[in-house]
């Protein structure tokens, strides 16, 4: 199934998991994560199911003054 990851495309299979399309696009903490707009506890990455066309956001902090 298509799912968007930061506005890209991205082919994952069927029932693909947060956690899954993590490591498929091979994140590194720290970040957060928000699917279609609403912000998924990182408690719930191995819980929260995807559907065809999601749009998975992976904002990673910026430091600086």
């Amino acid at each position: 199934m298509r799912v968007l990851v930061n506005q890209i495309e991205h082919d994952v299979p069927a029932g693909s998991l947060v956690s899954n399309v993590l490591s498929h696009v091979k994140a590194q903490p720290p970040f957060a994560v928000a699917v279609n707009f609403s912000f998924v506890a990182k408690d719930h990455y191995t819980e929260t199911v995807l559907q065809e066309n999601d749009q998975i956001e992976i904002i990673t902090p910026v430091t600086g003054g």
